[in-house]
């Protein structure tokens, strides 16, 4: 059996930062009001973007859906999130854009990207 790869990780989270972003989960919370299922897949969105920046996140979503979750969150995901991390190249779908170079092509599906919606490589 083959040993295995080093997994790709990010720094630790600093104190500072987890309490931003408790923070921002905690007030989003409380002054959210609407169904509760899209504040939950708002925070689902801030972690997992956290790990792999947000252009992969714009490439996974449509336009009405981060607008949703950034107004739910009371932030801009572009500015709040980083632009991408070691982590970025598991979405399949933005490792195949970021290898054709048209990233906003994509995004605006003038190209079509195979798997484009969350199919996501073992690291």
């Amino acid at each position: 059996m083959a040993p295995k790869t080093p997994r790709k990780r990010l720094p630790p989270v600093t104190p500072e930062e987890a309490k931003r972003l408790v923070d921002l989960v905690d007030n989003a919370i409380y002054d959210f009001e609407g169904q509760f299922d899209h504040l939950e897949a708002a925070i689902g969105m801030l972690f997992v973007g956290r790990i792999i920046g947000w252009r992969p996140l714009v490439l996974m979503h449509n336009k009405r859906t981060i607008r949703r979750v950034e107004q739910d969150l009371g932030i801009e995901l572009r500015k709040y999130l980083p632009e991408e991390t070691p982590i970025s190249e598991k979405s399949v779908a933005y490792k195949a854009v970021k290898v054709v170079g048209k990233f906003w092509k994509a995004v605006s599906g003038d190209i079509s990207i195979e798997n484009r919606r969350g199919a996501v490589k073992r690291a």
